[in-house]
């Protein structure tokens, strides 16, 4: 009944990207007829360039370009036969070459994405379980995922945290054969590494624990003929360690690679790896040009170039130091991650300074947290040290302007990076504007209130009263919510923007779909408050509809913007909560680029369904309003019904009958997970009991003697203006024999139509049910800020 539309992860990702696209962030094209790797030509101007992965810069060398040339002259452009057939000859000389690099047998791949396709679901038992690594490349957790339809647990782990994979384990251990762990050796956005030395430790304590390693950030610039990060931790593969390197990015040319401590399993994936099998062989340039660079690899030219490498990495670190950058890891790794926090600093610090002349990435959701983002600068060979100065002088130039430009701060970098960076700032400019915060609506104007919020929801002023009652004192920790009240007035004391906001205990899956909920409650049975995190939310969790207030004055001025902005950031940290979330918002540019500049990502609400201009004076008059089809559904499943059952409309109940309509209550409740929240408490319904702005409508069975209601609406009367049908309650037995909630449904609206009142607002849930009575179905969308988003990573691997 309670059907909920949901978010789709992938939409907000879309709605990310579109926007960096707008902003020339993202999906660029270089121009030009020639690249050299030092300068990448731009929107017409040339740039040095710091976004390269090739950080040795083999993939200019010349012997490798001649091999490339002189493979497509003997062997064509691409060689169109699955290598189960046939290999090309060139395959052959280069396994050679890299099994004298690993001094053991390797598996060539396409690419390192295929080369989890065609490894992961090998070496991984039906009755295995996947721990991964929150930062693990994407490739890796796709790969992974893709086991999760032969019944494979899979379980996401935040970064690095030994001592929470050590409790995994022992979790696991009793109900799984193999424990794998997946994670990379160098992390891709921060260039920080994978704990291995210690993982290998782990790994012997308990037997049932596999390591799999993606290495393609530590390949060639690490280790003794560059053999990479993980290799050079663990000298010789152990039988539970799987790594993947590559042969594209430092290395120079194209493809990947398998290595298995288990030979007789890397026989396995050589022979049936899926992606081996039905996917296109390495083209023989690329075969050719990797054999020119494991040349270089096993010579002592390799160690050299390491050297110069690093030569520059200490520079960078050793400036960047000096300058007072903010430096999110400090390591030897050619990766480096500048914090700006909020997005909009990150934007404009990286359009800034490609206009002097300098290609930076940027990293942004989802690979970091929206609120910590930063340019992610790689060095290679190909950077000067004159270049690579010029672009630490320009930061340091740039850095403090965008960052008052844009209304950040240190204090509120350091808050969202948990570090403690130094730099000179710009003071930000003095305002004119004065902030209010209250704790409660009896401290706001009635008014002033009710002249924004008439009509809507629950949300005048009677109505966050009523709320604050409830919810403000209860002791229960689900239950106990903090209130806050946010006026902003310029200098003439005229009103910019109002809010109202609530701090409560949300449970992680509020918004996940059904099946994964019902997961969660199943672990919740010894403890209700796992999943479950603090989150500060614009309404409550009792209510749908928009509390705020904005002047179009806000959308242009940052002073103003800044003010609330920082204001519901002080707010979270102080009150530790986990998240901001700014919810029920019909879609606006104005108001999406706003939020997406600020550090709030988009999600899809679930829909509401509205009745407005309600006006009519007979049933006929009400059907006329219902589509052809709409009006044979209400003279089949609601019409012939009305006579088999007693409505009544209270606006008290005795103690009993609360009680009757609690547990109706609930057993709507406990039956629809489509909104996982925690079950309201009968004092609610007891605080409804005692308001002149609710009252009850209920259905019992005519005819029948001391019968019981077998179904209840509690309805809010807004100021004679909205009328809500907020919550229901039935008897499920009699629910297909009597259409209860259907009935329900339309007494709701025959009650307000009655009583005078313009618009019925029936909410979220059972869009299809309440569309057939007239109602209009409304998408709405929500800006969530996040410290971390592993919470929705994890979410999302349950999907």
């Amino acid at each position: 009944m309670a059907k909920v539309k949901h978010n789709h992860f992938l939409d907000t990702v879309d709605h990310v990207f579109s926007y960096a696209k707008k902003l020339k962030i993202l999906h660029l094209k270089m121009q030009g007829k020639t690249f050299d790797g030092r300068t990448i030509q731009i929107g017409g101007s040339k740039a040095f360039h710091f976004g390269t992965t090739g950080y040795l810069g083999l993939e200019q060398d010349k012997r490798l370009k001649e091999a490339a040339k002189q493979a497509i002259d003997d062997f064509g452009t691409q060689f169109p036969l699955s290598k189960s057939y046939i290999a090309h000859p060139l395959y052959e000389e280069l396994e050679k070459l890299l099994h004298t690099l690993y001094n053991q047998p390797v598996v060539v791949t396409k690419n390192a994405t295929l080369a989890h396709m065609a490894a992961i679901p090998v070496v991984v038992g039906d009755n295995d379980a996947i721990v991964l690594d929150h930062q693990v490349h994407w490739s890796v957790q796709d790969a992974a995922k893709r086991l999760q339809l032969r019944g494979v647990k899979i379980e996401l782990l935040r970064h690095n945290r030994l001592d929470l994979l050590e409790a995994k384990i022992q979790e696991l251990g009793a109900k799984v054969d193999k424990i794998w762990y997946m994670a990379d050796g160098v992390y891709s956005m921060y260039g920080d590494f994978a704990p291995v030395k210690d993982l290998l430790k782990l790994a012997q304590k308990y037997k049932q624990l596999h390591l799999y390693f993606d290495d393609v950030h530590g390949m060639s610039w690490f280790g003794k003929h560059g053999r990479g990060y993980v290799y050079e931790q663990l000298q010789q593969l152990p039988a539970q360690v799987v790594l993947i390197g590559t042969l594209s990015k430092t290395f120079g040319a194209n493809g990947s690679f398998i290595i298995c401590g288990d030979k007789l399993m890397q026989q396995k994936i050589k022979t049936f790896g899926g992606s081996l099998t039905f996917s296109a062989q390495l083209d023989p340039a690329s075969v050719g040009a990797a054999i020119a660079a494991a040349k270089i690899h096993l010579s002592d030219e390799i160690n050299i170039l390491q050297e110069e490498l690093q030569d520059r990495i200490n520079y960078f670190n050793k400036l960047l130091a000096a300058y007072k950058i903010p430096l999110v890891e400090t390591n030897s790794s050619p990766v480096f991650f500048i914090a700006t926090g909020i997005p909009e600093t990150g934007y404009q610090l990286t359009q800034q300074l490609l206009a002097r002349g300098f290609y930076v990435n940027m990293g942004l959701f989802p690979a970091v947290p929206s609120i910590k983002t930063g340019l992610r600068i790689t060095i290679s060979r190909h950077n000067q040290k004159t270049e690579i100065r010029q672009l630490v002088e320009n930061l340091a130039s740039l850095y403090p302007k965008v960052m008052r430009a844009t209304g950040n701060s240190l204090k509120r970098l350091n808050k969202y990076f948990k570090k403690e960076f130094s730099f000179p700032e710009q003071a930000l400019k003095s305002t004119n504007y004065t902030l209010v915060q209250q704790n409660s609506i009896t401290q706001i104007d009635k008014h002033v209130w009710n002249k924004h919020f008439k009509g809507k929801g629950i949300l005048d002023w009677e109505g966050f009263k009523f709320i604050e009652d409830c919810f403000k004192t209860h002791k229960a920790d689900e239950h106990k919510w903090k209130f806050f009240y946010i006026q902003i007035f310029d200098a003439n004391n005229k009103l910019m923007l109002m809010a109202a906001l609530t701090i409560s205990l949300w449970k992680d899956d509020v918004l996940a779909k059904p099946a994964v909920s019902k997961a969660f409650e199943h672990k919740r049975k010894d403890d209700k408050y796992k999943f479950t995190s603090y989150v500060l939310s614009l309404g409550s969790l009792f209510s749908d509809g928009l509390p705020l207030y904005i002047h179009d004055k806000v959308l242009t001025d940052k002073t103003l913007q800044n003010l609330f902005f920082t204001s519901l950031e002080n707010i979270a940290f102080t009150h530790k909560a986990s998240q901001i979330v700014l919810r029920d918002f019909d879609f606006s540019v104005k108001y999406d680029k706003l939020f997406q500049a600020q550090g709030f990502i988009t999600l899809n609400m679930p829909e509401v369904c509205l009745i407005e201009n309600l006006n009519w004076n007979t049933l006929e008059g009400f059907l006329v309003r219902l589509s052809k089809r709409s009006q044979k559904h209400f003279k089949r499943d609601i019409l012939p019904f009305r006579e088999l059952v007693e409505v009544e409309v209270h606006s008290e109940v005795s103690p009993s009958v609360l009680t009757h309509y609690y547990a109706l209550y609930k057993n709507v409740k406990n039956k629809n997970l489509g909104l996982n929240t925690f079950t309201y408490p009968i004092s609610v319904f007891q605080e409804m009991n005692k308001s002149k702005a609710w009252e009850f409508i209920s259905i019992k069975i005519k005819g029948k003697a001391m019968s019981k209601a077998i179904g209840v609406m509690f309805c809010y009367r807004n100021l004679g203006v909205t009328y809500v049908p907020s919550l229901v309650g039935i008897n499920y037995n009699y629910n297909k024999d009597y259409q209860t909630y259907r009935q329900l449904l339309y007494e709701s609206i025959l009650q307000a139509n009655n009583a005078g009142f313009k618009t019925v607002d029936f909410g979220i849930s059972a869009n299809f049910e309440k569309k057939k009575l007239g109602a209009e179905i409304k998408a709405k969308m929500a800006y969530v800020q996040s410290s971390s988003n592993f919470k929705m990573d994890y979410l999302e691997s349950k999907q």
